[in-house]
């Protein structure tokens, strides 16, 4: 089995208690597996199934696991604007008149 060394992995993360994250290493398998350490899956709430995303920023591999905390933080980011709806709704009524 051919292993492919990972040099920059980066784990974030909103952990519970607050504290700061350390930069961990890990290997790559010929599938493009990789495992995620045991205390930072418990610190993140990653569970089997769990889903992740994955983001390339200024060369590094960002792994954000998509839990109930993640979106949590998300809510009302999107905020500012008309809803997708409502400019849905307003494009049917021109669309009417026409």
């Amino acid at each position: 089995m051919q292993t492919i060394w990972l040099t920059k992995l980066i784990m974030v993360g909103y952990p519970s208690d607050g504290s700061p994250m350390k930069m961990v290493t890990g290997t790559v398998t010929v599938k493009g597996q990789v495992v995620i350490p045991a205390l930072l899956r418990r610190r993140l709430g990653i569970k089997r199934g769990t889903l992740v995303s994955f983001l390339e920023e200024n060369g590094h591999i960002v792994v954000q696991p998509v839990t109930r905390e993640f979106i949590r933080r998300l809510r009302g980011s999107l905020k500012g604007g008309p809803s997708p709806l409502e400019q849905l709704i307003e494009e049917r009524k021109r669309e009417r008149v026409l």
